[in-house]
């Protein structure tokens, strides 16, 4: 455990520290839009849905942008990675196994419940971001590992937080599907 604090001791210490700069931020935003008319609930609910995807992503996204003393590798074999990984120490699967399912976990719970969007949906925009990931550690040369199996589990962790986010989209999604379109006139 040692070793993971002192790797990321800084980012955990900088997270912790914006947590009430977060609060604010969804207080100010949530304000603001009772003051332009919106209903309280939803602008409570979509306040909290933006700030806490972008704030609760961006550390991990810190984390693994890093730089690392070594090379930078590529693996496009799927499940290669992860059979590997079984074989290592405990603290090191929970490490990189937890650490790729949070990635976009808190952007995989916050979407559905910001845009009324589909768990379907959801894994496109984690496979996506999990993608770009992957491909700017390539670009970077930043010493690591570009693999397929990073993107499966990163989009597997949004999809995963979307899931336990569903009391809160559920209705909303299906009310969203089911209401007929109105197209403006004019």
């Amino acid at each position: 455990m040692t070793e993971v604090w002192d790797r990321w001791g800084t980012v955990l210490t900088a997270t912790a520290v914006a947590v009430p700069v977060v609060v604010a931020l969804v207080w100010a935003l949530a304000r603001r839009r009772i003051r332009d008319g919106a209903d309280a609930r939803t602008a409570w609910r979509r306040s909290a849905a933006e700030v806490c995807a972008v704030a609760g992503t961006l550390p991990w996204l810190w984390m693994v942008l890093t730089p690392r003393p070594a090379a930078s590798t590529v693996n496009l074999v799927p499940l290669s990675d992860l059979a590997a990984l079984f074989t290592a120490a405990p603290t090191t699967i929970v490490v990189q196994l937890g650490g790729n399912l949070l990635v976009f976990a808190a952007l995989g719970f916050c979407l559905p419940i910001r845009f009324a969007i589909p768990v379907a949906a959801v894994a496109l925009v984690g496979a996506a971001g999990a993608t770009a990931i992957e491909v700017l550690q390539y670009l970077f040369d930043i010493g690591r590992v570009s693999s397929v199996d990073d993107v499966l589990v990163n989009t597997l962790g949004a999809v995963l937080a979307a899931l336990l986010s569903r009391p809160w989209w559920v209705a909303r999604t299906w009310a969203a599907r089911t209401q007929p379109r109105r197209i403006p006139v004019g």
